[in-house]
């Protein structure tokens, strides 16, 4: 699978999404119990894992769900958010923005690359990228979103 992103990303942003794709089976997504935190460790700080409850009859069909969230991550939303709903805690300027890139990865089944700038919680400009990927406990039906954020001060200049 090859993916424009890589051009232009942060060089841990693209290994990350190497190390995703290398835990992809004949094609199928990788599950949750394929990803090993040792492995992960150089991207731990930015790392954050999102239970995906099916709703049926509810829009979105599904709820979000923090269940990790690394110290990096946390850190720029200014609070824990690790279970609580997306829609309480997330990290962005538009929670309609931050909600179509899940259902791009749920719904599309696409991986979704969103890079911008962005204010922190104390006002500091900051340039964020973040990798959207999915996962799936049967390689098909996707329980759980992994992303990772790759965060840099922007410095004036």
């Amino acid at each position: 699978m090859a993916a424009a992103f890589l051009e232009r990303c942060h060089p841990r942003t693209a290994d990350f999404f190497r190390y995703w794709q290398s835990k992809r089976r004949s094609g199928m997504f990788p599950a949750r119990a394929d990803l090993d935190p040792i492995e992960m460790k150089p991207w731990l700080p930015g790392l954050v894992l999102v239970d995906v409850t099916p709703m049926p009859g509810q829009s979105p069909p599904y709820r979000l769900t923090y269940r990790l969230i690394g110290t990096g991550a946390t850190s720029l939303r200014g609070q824990e958010g690790t279970g609580k709903r997306v829609q309480e805690a997330y990290f962005g300027n538009s929670l309609a923005e931050i909600m179509e890139n899940y259902r791009l990865v749920i719904e599309e089944r696409q991986i979704v690359y969103d890079g911008d700038r962005t204010l922190s919680e104390n006002g500091a400009k900051l340039e964020a990228e973040t990798l959207l990927l999915p996962l799936a406990s049967d390689g098909s039906a996707i329980d759980m979103v992994v992303c990772y954020q790759e965060i840099e001060m922007v410095r004036p200049g």
